[in-house]
């Protein structure tokens, strides 16, 4: 490589949308993540950005590769959620194309995106934007990107890129390793381009709970058979599984391959080889839910003498796929059973949080969840005698799994007793994903037999010490996160599909 200094633009829209959540506004997204200019500039070379690990990897290996120089343009990102409102993306697309050709001449782009996200008008919000920076660039320079392993890809998404980079974990714990994969294929196209990456769609759509990435798991299983055919021309094998939930005509399992000396022969054969893998084991993607009885009679087993620890995931109320984070079909039924030693983590009501705060440690009051949010349909309003436990403003450092070493805030928030069962109560919406979240409203894990989370899975790569792989159950309770895919509204889902229509089929 010449040791010139390289230039490469970087920007983002990183958001997860479920067609039935609320609409994400700018708002939402200003409150998460919106810089732009120099604020991103400043914070690209911070050692501990505030951004997504994807990035602050990618930054990290190109300083480690060579003179560059990062070129900020804009990065987006928010809490899973409802489809983005669509003035606001059209205008954040607009201003990432004006600051790409402000920047002048780029050696290459890099992009952190989720790769799920919906507008209020559009359904490929993902593949606009990559059209509009492959525009301005021109078909010479690379443009690499990084996504979630739920996204939903478009034909138009990969035809706009040089290099396609998707998580291999779930949970989530190798954005960063991610990132540094997408430096390092950066430089390799700058050697040895153009590349190029091909695209084979599946019509399967396997719920997010068994997309989990772990021992024994077919997802696993096939995630390492595409690891096993790098080489050569081949840079990049991504499994994508998707996000349902977002009721698209992008949905559906994707296997993305990305080769390099652009060698599209190479990648589709390897692709369709992949795409036939994944579809003959299609059968083994099955989400297995217990039902409300039973996790209440494993909650109350466990809340005995000598009852081994238990997580109860209440997986249809995910914020990190759209959920409120604050149905309370499980809640009442652990409390109508006077479950003991319960923890419940967390649950987003501001209201709440803040009357807890005005009270103060010790004070018993009604407490009156969702007064301000009441959904009929999954959160109704719900009151109970309780007592204030602790309060906190809601900082914390995550020390384990997919937030490990990262600054987060939850907002103002509080510890409930409502007899037996405790609630943890959050102001800014988000999963349970690390126990500081707990340990900044003083909990001991210790004194808790039965975990209820606010999580579809990614709360195993944190709490794998407080119970085991057997001791997790995964609740069937109503909600707008729900892996019962049949149960669902869908209007835009390509239709035959696996497993919605058991009789689909399909030929490479």
């Amino acid at each position: 490589m010449s040791a010139r200094t390289l230039r490469v633009g970087i920007c983002g829209f990183f958001i997860e949308c479920n067609r039935w959540a609320p609409v994400s506004t700018g708002a939402t997204f200003a409150a998460a993540l919106d810089m732009t200019g120099d604020v991103l500039q400043a914070e690209l070379v911070r050692e501990q950005p505030r951004l997504l690990p994807d990035s602050a990897g990618f930054v990290a290996q190109m300083n480690c590769l060579g003179p560059w120089q990062p070129v900020a343009l804009r990065m987006a990102a928010a809490q899973p959620g409802g489809p983005a409102e669509h003035g606001y993306f059209m205008a954040l697309v607009q201003d990432i194309e004006n600051r790409l050709r402000a920047a002048g001449t780029l050696d290459a782009v890099f992009i952190s995106s989720h790769g799920a996200a919906l507008t209020t008008e559009m359904d490929d919000p993902d593949g606009e934007l990559f059209a509009r920076v492959r525009a301005v660039v021109g078909a010479a320079v690379p443009i690499v990107a990084v996504f979630d392993l739920h996204c939903n890809v478009s034909q138009r998404m990969t035809d706009a890129l040089s290099a396609f980079i998707a998580y291999r974990c779930n949970p989530h714990t190798d954005l960063r390793e991610r990132g540094e994969e997408a430096a390092r294929h950066l430089h390799t196209l700058l050697a040895h381009g153009p590349g190029v990456v091909e695209l084979v769609k599946l019509p399967f759509v396997p719920p997010a709970t068994a997309q989990l990435v772990a021992p024994g798991t077919p997802y696993a299983e096939l995630i390492e058979i595409g690891q096993t055919r790098l080489g050569g021309a081949i840079l990049n094998v991504s499994l994508c599984g998707g996000f349902a939930l977002a009721d698209c005509d992008k949905c559906g399992f994707s296997v993305v391959v990305t080769a390099r000396d652009g060698d599209r022969a190479a990648a589709r054969s390897l692709a369709f080889e992949l795409a036939a893998m994944v579809w003959r084991s299609r059968a083994r993607f099955v989400s297995r839910l217990i039902a409300l009885s039973e996790a209440v009679q494993a909650a109350l087993a466990a809340g005995r003498d000598g009852g081994a620890a238990l997580i109860l995931a209440d997986v249809a109320d995910n914020p990190g796929a759209g959920g409120g984070g604050n149905t309370v079909t499980l809640l009442q039924a652990l409390l109508a059973a006077q479950a003991q030693a319960v923890l419940l983590a967390v649950f987003t009501d501001p209201a709440l949080a803040q009357e807890a705060h005005t009270l103060g440690v010790g004070a018993a009051f009604m407490a009156r969840l969702n007064r301000d949010s009441a959904d009929a349909r999954f959160a109704p309003e719900f009151a109970h005698s309780a007592r204030v436990l602790t309060l906190s403003d809601g900082q914390f450092v995550g020390v384990r799994g997919m937030l490990k070493g990262a600054q987060h805030e939850m907002g103002r928030s509080a510890l409930l007793d409502l007899g037996g069962v405790q609630l943890a109560v959050i102001s800014k919406r988000q999963q349970l994903l690390d126990p500081a979240q707990l340990t900044c409203l003083g909990v001991d894990l210790a004194n808790v037999r039965t975990l209820v989370v606010k999580s579809r899975g990614h709360f195993r790569a944190a709490f794998d010490q407080f119970a085991p792989p057997e001791r997790i159950l995964e609740v069937d309770c109503p909600g707008l996160t729900t892996p019962n895919l049949k149960t669902l509204p869908w209007t835009r889902m390509p239709r035959p599909v696996y497993p919605l229509d058991e009789d689909t089929t399909w030929r490479p």
